[in-house]
Protein backbone atom coordinates (compact mmCIF):
# COMPACT_ATOMS: atom_id res chain seq x y z
CA UNK A 1 0.00 0.00 0.00
CA UNK A 2 1.56 3.31 -1.23
CA UNK A 3 1.15 6.33 1.42
CA UNK A 4 2.06 9.87 0.59
CA UNK A 5 1.81 12.79 3.91
CA UNK A 6 1.53 16.52 3.86
CA UNK A 7 4.27 17.48 5.54
CA UNK A 8 4.74 20.97 7.39
CA UNK A 9 6.58 23.98 5.80
CA UNK A 10 9.02 26.03 7.47
CA UNK A 11 6.70 28.48 8.53
CA UNK A 12 4.51 26.35 9.75
CA UNK A 13 6.91 24.54 11.72
CA UNK A 14 8.14 27.25 13.25
CA UNK A 15 4.71 28.36 14.24
CA UNK A 16 3.96 25.07 15.92
CA UNK A 17 7.47 25.07 17.43
CA UNK A 18 6.34 28.79 19.33
CA UNK A 19 2.79 27.44 19.87
CA UNK A 20 4.35 24.63 21.72
CA UNK A 21 6.25 26.72 24.30
CA UNK A 22 3.64 28.87 24.83
CA UNK A 23 5.17 31.96 23.09
CA UNK A 24 2.32 32.91 20.97
CA UNK A 25 -0.85 34.04 22.38
CA UNK A 26 -3.01 32.31 19.24
CA UNK A 27 -2.38 29.55 17.84
CA UNK A 28 -3.81 27.35 15.41
CA UNK A 29 -3.85 23.86 15.80
CA UNK A 30 -2.95 22.34 12.53
CA UNK A 31 -4.42 19.40 11.81
CA UNK A 32 -2.32 15.98 10.32
CA UNK A 33 -3.58 15.17 6.72
CA UNK A 34 -2.59 12.11 4.93
CA UNK A 35 -2.94 9.98 1.96
CA UNK A 36 -4.08 6.38 1.10
CA UNK A 37 -3.71 4.25 -1.65
CA UNK A 38 -6.55 1.31 -0.91
CA UNK A 39 -6.96 0.06 -4.49
CA UNK A 40 -5.66 -3.40 -3.16
CA UNK A 41 -8.97 -3.45 -2.44
CA UNK A 42 -10.83 -3.40 -5.50
CA UNK A 43 -11.34 -6.55 -7.66
CA UNK A 44 -10.86 -4.50 -10.95
CA UNK A 45 -6.84 -4.34 -11.71
CA UNK A 46 -8.18 -1.00 -14.12
CA UNK A 47 -9.53 1.02 -10.80
CA UNK A 48 -8.04 2.78 -7.74
CA UNK A 49 -8.85 3.52 -4.55
CA UNK A 50 -7.56 6.29 -3.01
CA UNK A 51 -8.45 8.38 0.06
CA UNK A 52 -7.45 11.55 2.10
CA UNK A 53 -7.64 11.16 5.78
CA UNK A 54 -7.35 13.60 8.59
CA UNK A 55 -6.35 13.33 12.19
CA UNK A 56 -6.92 9.16 11.39
CA UNK A 57 -9.89 9.84 9.74
CA UNK A 58 -11.32 9.45 6.56
CA UNK A 59 -12.18 12.61 4.76
CA UNK A 60 -12.10 12.11 1.07
CA UNK A 61 -12.14 9.24 -1.16
CA UNK A 62 -11.89 8.23 -4.44
CA UNK A 63 -12.66 5.02 -6.37
CA UNK A 64 -12.10 5.33 -10.38
CA UNK A 65 -10.30 4.01 -13.22
CA UNK A 66 -8.58 6.73 -15.61
CA UNK A 67 -7.24 6.52 -19.28
CA UNK A 68 -5.59 9.76 -20.29
CA UNK A 69 -5.05 10.67 -24.51
CA UNK A 70 -2.10 12.94 -24.43
CA UNK A 71 -1.08 14.39 -27.91
CA UNK A 72 2.85 15.16 -28.09
CA UNK A 73 5.07 16.39 -30.64
CA UNK A 74 7.52 14.23 -32.83
CA UNK A 75 10.24 15.21 -35.47
CA UNK A 76 9.31 13.66 -39.06
CA UNK A 77 11.44 11.94 -41.26
CA UNK A 78 12.70 14.95 -43.12
CA UNK A 79 14.08 16.30 -39.75
CA UNK A 80 12.12 19.59 -40.66
CA UNK A 81 8.31 19.23 -39.88
CA UNK A 82 6.68 17.93 -36.63
CA UNK A 83 3.96 15.05 -36.48
CA UNK A 84 1.40 15.00 -33.73
CA UNK A 85 1.40 11.55 -31.94
CA UNK A 86 -0.51 10.19 -28.80
CA UNK A 87 0.36 9.01 -25.72
CA UNK A 88 -2.27 6.94 -24.19
CA UNK A 89 -1.83 6.75 -20.17
CA UNK A 90 -4.05 4.68 -17.35
CA UNK A 91 -3.74 5.71 -13.63
CA UNK A 92 -1.90 3.01 -11.73
CA UNK A 93 -3.08 1.31 -9.01
CA UNK A 94 0.15 1.53 -7.15
CA UNK A 95 0.10 5.49 -7.54
CA UNK A 96 1.52 8.28 -4.45
CA UNK A 97 -1.39 9.89 -3.00
CA UNK A 98 -1.62 13.19 -1.62
CA UNK A 99 -4.38 16.13 -0.44
CA UNK A 100 -5.88 18.26 1.76
CA UNK A 101 -10.00 18.42 3.19
CA UNK A 102 -11.79 21.71 3.79
CA UNK A 103 -15.41 22.21 4.99
CA UNK A 104 -15.62 24.09 1.44
CA UNK A 105 -12.88 23.11 -0.73
CA UNK A 106 -11.04 19.59 -0.87
CA UNK A 107 -8.48 18.19 -3.50
CA UNK A 108 -6.42 15.44 -4.45
CA UNK A 109 -3.48 14.61 -5.92
CA UNK A 110 -2.10 11.20 -7.10
CA UNK A 111 1.12 10.63 -8.54
CA UNK A 112 3.43 8.27 -10.43
CA UNK A 113 6.11 7.62 -12.48
CA UNK A 114 8.10 9.09 -9.66
CA UNK A 115 6.29 12.40 -9.70
CA UNK A 116 6.43 12.30 -14.07
CA UNK A 117 2.78 12.49 -13.94
CA UNK A 118 0.46 14.38 -11.31
CA UNK A 119 -3.01 13.95 -11.65
CA UNK A 120 -5.32 17.22 -9.04
CA UNK A 121 -8.84 16.61 -8.28
CA UNK A 122 -10.14 19.90 -6.81
CA UNK A 123 -13.56 19.65 -5.27
CA UNK A 124 -15.87 22.26 -3.93
CA UNK A 125 -19.35 23.24 -2.00
CA UNK A 126 -21.58 25.62 -2.44
CA UNK A 127 -24.93 26.73 -1.34
CA UNK A 128 -27.38 27.00 -3.98
CA UNK A 129 -31.22 28.52 -3.83
CA UNK A 130 -33.84 27.41 -1.74
CA UNK A 131 -31.17 26.07 1.21
CA UNK A 132 -29.71 23.34 -1.43
CA UNK A 133 -26.04 22.12 -0.26
CA UNK A 134 -24.09 20.74 -3.12
CA UNK A 135 -20.53 19.80 -3.92
CA UNK A 136 -18.93 19.31 -7.48
CA UNK A 137 -15.24 19.28 -9.02
CA UNK A 138 -14.29 22.36 -9.67
CA UNK A 139 -10.83 21.97 -11.47
CA UNK A 140 -8.81 19.05 -12.80
CA UNK A 141 -5.07 19.65 -13.20
CA UNK A 142 -2.98 17.10 -15.14
CA UNK A 143 1.50 18.13 -14.96
CA UNK A 144 3.13 16.00 -17.54
CA UNK A 145 7.03 15.19 -18.12
CA UNK A 146 7.23 13.82 -22.23
CA UNK A 147 11.00 13.14 -21.35
CA UNK A 148 9.69 10.20 -19.55
CA UNK A 149 10.03 7.66 -22.46
CA UNK A 150 7.73 4.74 -21.63
CA UNK A 151 4.67 6.77 -22.98
CA UNK A 152 6.17 9.77 -24.38
CA UNK A 153 9.00 7.95 -27.45
CA UNK A 154 11.09 10.13 -28.92
CA UNK A 155 9.25 13.77 -27.81
CA UNK A 156 10.17 16.90 -29.36
CA UNK A 157 11.78 19.38 -27.15
CA UNK A 158 10.56 17.13 -24.31
CA UNK A 159 9.81 18.94 -20.90
CA UNK A 160 7.19 19.31 -17.52
CA UNK A 161 3.78 20.68 -19.24
CA UNK A 162 0.89 21.20 -17.15
CA UNK A 163 -3.01 21.00 -18.68
CA UNK A 164 -6.28 22.35 -16.50
CA UNK A 165 -9.44 22.30 -17.09
CA UNK A 166 -11.62 25.61 -17.51
CA UNK A 167 -14.61 27.19 -15.59
CA UNK A 168 -15.52 23.12 -15.05
CA UNK A 169 -18.33 21.99 -12.64
CA UNK A 170 -18.72 18.87 -13.08
CA UNK A 171 -20.34 15.62 -11.06
CA UNK A 172 -22.46 17.98 -9.05
CA UNK A 173 -23.95 15.80 -6.29
CA UNK A 174 -26.08 17.34 -3.10
CA UNK A 175 -23.70 17.78 0.17
CA UNK A 176 -23.75 14.98 2.24
CA UNK A 177 -23.75 12.48 -0.64
CA UNK A 178 -21.56 10.30 -3.09
CA UNK A 179 -21.39 10.61 -6.91
CA UNK A 180 -21.87 7.64 -8.34
CA UNK A 181 -21.36 6.67 -11.89
CA UNK A 182 -20.88 3.73 -14.25
CA UNK A 183 -20.88 5.41 -17.64
CA UNK A 184 -17.93 7.17 -18.50
CA UNK A 185 -17.36 10.54 -18.27
CA UNK A 186 -14.99 12.68 -20.12
CA UNK A 187 -13.20 16.18 -19.22
CA UNK A 188 -11.20 18.18 -22.02
CA UNK A 189 -7.90 20.07 -20.45
CA UNK A 190 -5.96 22.52 -22.23
CA UNK A 191 -2.07 22.11 -22.21
CA UNK A 192 0.60 24.17 -21.50
CA UNK A 193 2.31 22.34 -24.41
CA UNK A 194 0.99 24.98 -27.22
CA UNK A 195 -2.58 24.37 -26.46
CA UNK A 196 -2.86 20.65 -27.15
CA UNK A 197 -6.07 19.18 -25.86
CA UNK A 198 -5.78 16.22 -23.20
CA UNK A 199 -8.58 14.29 -22.87
CA UNK A 200 -9.50 12.58 -19.35
CA UNK A 201 -12.05 9.59 -19.41
CA UNK A 202 -13.13 8.26 -16.12
CA UNK A 203 -15.20 5.14 -15.48
CA UNK A 204 -16.74 3.20 -12.52
CA UNK A 205 -16.67 6.07 -10.30
CA UNK A 206 -17.72 6.93 -6.79
CA UNK A 207 -16.57 10.11 -5.09
CA UNK A 208 -16.94 11.58 -2.04
CA UNK A 209 -14.66 14.57 -1.01
CA UNK A 210 -17.30 16.46 1.87
CA UNK A 211 -19.36 14.96 4.51
CA UNK A 212 -17.98 11.27 4.99
CA UNK A 213 -19.73 10.00 8.45
CA UNK A 214 -18.36 6.45 8.54
CA UNK A 215 -14.55 5.61 8.19
CA UNK A 216 -13.51 4.52 4.34
CA UNK A 217 -17.16 3.90 3.57
CA UNK A 218 -18.76 5.86 1.29
CA UNK A 219 -22.68 8.03 2.25
CA UNK A 220 -25.57 7.44 0.62
CA UNK A 221 -24.76 7.36 -3.70
CA UNK A 222 -26.13 9.67 -6.09
CA UNK A 223 -26.67 8.41 -9.45
CA UNK A 224 -25.41 10.36 -12.38
CA UNK A 225 -27.57 11.00 -15.49
CA UNK A 226 -26.61 8.97 -17.70
CA UNK A 227 -26.24 5.55 -15.43
CA UNK A 228 -30.30 7.23 -15.18
CA UNK A 229 -31.25 7.64 -18.49
CA UNK A 230 -29.03 3.73 -19.07
CA UNK A 231 -31.48 2.14 -16.53
CA UNK A 232 -34.37 3.99 -18.11
CA UNK A 233 -33.94 2.70 -21.71
CA UNK A 234 -33.06 -0.92 -20.01
CA UNK A 235 -36.60 -0.84 -18.61
CA UNK A 236 -38.14 0.95 -20.78
CA UNK A 237 -39.37 -1.78 -23.51
CA UNK A 238 -40.21 -4.78 -20.02
CA UNK A 239 -42.40 -1.99 -19.23
CA UNK A 240 -44.17 -1.61 -22.46
CA UNK A 241 -43.80 -5.27 -22.67
CA UNK A 242 -46.44 -5.18 -19.61
CA UNK A 243 -48.34 -2.04 -21.07
CA UNK A 244 -49.00 -4.47 -24.36
CA UNK A 245 -49.82 -7.93 -22.31
CA UNK A 246 -52.31 -5.90 -20.31
CA UNK A 247 -54.06 -4.01 -23.28
CA UNK A 248 -54.00 -8.17 -24.69
CA UNK A 249 -56.22 -9.24 -21.50
CA UNK A 250 -58.46 -6.70 -21.25
CA UNK A 251 -59.22 -7.27 -25.09
CA UNK A 252 -59.74 -10.86 -24.99
CA UNK A 253 -61.49 -10.33 -21.67
CA UNK A 254 -63.74 -7.84 -23.49
CA UNK A 255 -64.26 -9.99 -26.54
CA UNK A 256 -65.34 -13.55 -24.03
CA UNK A 257 -67.59 -11.17 -22.48
CA UNK A 258 -69.40 -10.07 -25.48
CA UNK A 259 -69.68 -13.89 -26.87
CA UNK A 260 -70.96 -14.90 -23.57
CA UNK A 261 -73.65 -11.89 -23.88
CA UNK A 262 -74.49 -12.64 -27.44
CA UNK A 263 -74.94 -16.06 -26.82
CA UNK A 264 -77.93 -15.52 -24.31
CA UNK A 265 -80.07 -13.82 -26.45
CA UNK A 266 -82.67 -15.13 -28.85
CA UNK A 267 -81.69 -15.91 -32.64
CA UNK A 268 -83.45 -14.88 -35.18
CA UNK A 269 -83.66 -17.04 -38.04
CA UNK A 270 -81.20 -16.18 -41.40
CA UNK A 271 -83.94 -18.02 -43.84
CA UNK A 272 -86.59 -14.83 -44.74
CA UNK A 273 -89.18 -17.13 -45.66
CA UNK A 274 -89.43 -18.28 -41.70
CA UNK A 275 -90.36 -14.85 -41.20
CA UNK A 276 -94.07 -15.20 -42.51
CA UNK A 277 -94.78 -17.99 -40.09
CA UNK A 278 -93.81 -15.78 -37.58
Amino acid sequence: MAMGRQGFSTSESARLLLCVFGLLTRCVVLAEQEGENLSGLSDNPDKGIFAVRENGTTCLMVEFAVKLLVPYDVLALNGIDLITEQASLSLPRGAEIDGKCGSTESEIHISWKNNAYTLRIFFSKEFRDKGIDVWKISKVQFVYDTSETSHFINAYNPGRHTASTHSLSAFVTPAGRSYVCAAQQTLRLISSDHQKGITVSIYDIQIQPFDITSDFMFSEPYKCITDQRERLEETLPLVLGLILGLIIVITLSVYHFHLKLTANQPQLPRDRSMYKNM
